[in-house]
């Protein structure tokens, strides 16, 4: 008799622990999502390299052939 008390008494703490548990992850999880994501050094220090290549690209002019340069025309025709 005592032990069915007890493990009913027990279950539903373990049970009642579990439901406060799941509470508790969820608002920490909502918590989470509101703050921005860490960043890490390395991380930075590519996105700025990216950045800095993009730039480079952008101002890139394309080299002109020597042939336009002199104005002659292709010997094929």
């Amino acid at each position: 008799m005592w032990f069915k008390i007890v493990m009913i008494v027990g279950v539903i703490v373990v049970a009642g622990g579990w439901i406060v548990y799941g509470i508790h992850e969820y608002k920490m999880r909502q918590e989470e999502k509101k703050l921005p994501k860490p960043r890490s050094e390395q991380f930075k220090k590519t996105q700025s390299e990216v950045s800095d290549w993009a730039k480079q690209m952008a101002a890139f002019k394309k080299p002109v052939a020597k042939r336009q340069a002199r104005g002659d025309q292709d010997d094929d025709t």
